[in-house]
């Protein structure tokens, strides 16, 4: 459903809102120490950012509210999950200062585009999508409290995500570079 100058409803974003949604609900159950009530919440959104962008995709519903709001449901959702478990210790802060600064980090650059007036498309790379993925997959397994893959898994997070965040330091530059 589409009124001239709206915000496009359609199921992708709805969905991005609903994980949105269910950011504050899953941090409340974390941090009354509802584990699995966090987890049920955590794989909910999950799913939820899977779906979204399936739908996107294979019924032409991609929108530029959503090329904007669907990073950012993932940013706050994890952005969460990682301070809450780090102030909790069931995940090292070592880890979190790494996800949160990769995304600071971003969000400066997005800055920068605007401020100096470059155009973009948020496109997200592939392997910030596998980043995404196995951010998302380390929580899960912390809430689910899969102790044996926990060390090796906070250690490919971190790899992943410090790749990530060159590429995109990389990829602005070379944009802002081109462009002067």
């Amino acid at each position: 459903m589409m009124v001239k100058g709206s915000i496009p409803i359609n199921i992708p974003n709805t969905l991005t809102l609903l994980r949105i949604l269910l950011t504050p609900l899953f941090a409340i159950f974390l941090i009354k120490q509802f584990l699995s009530l966090a987890l049920l919440v955590f794989a909910v959104a999950t799913v939820s950012d899977g779906i979204d962008g399936l739908v996107a995709r294979l019924f032409h519903q991609k929108t530029t509210l959503g090329a904007y709001l669907d990073p950012a449901a993932d940013k706050l959702l994890l952005a969460t999950a990682f301070v809450t478990l780090a102030i909790q210790e069931l995940i090292p802060s070592w880890l979190t200062i790494i996800v949160i600064t990769r995304d600071i980090l971003i969000l400066f650059g997005l800055a920068l585009f605007i401020i100096t007036g470059h155009e973009f498309q948020p496109r997200p790379s592939i392997l910030s999508k596998v980043t995404t993925v196995a951010q998302l997959s380390c929580i899960l397994s912390v809430l689910a409290r899969m102790d044996q893959v926990k060390g090796p898994l906070f250690w490919a997070v971190a790899g992943m995500t410090m790749v990530s965040g060159f590429q995109y330091i990389y990829r602005g530059l070379n944009i802002l570079q081109e462009e002067s």
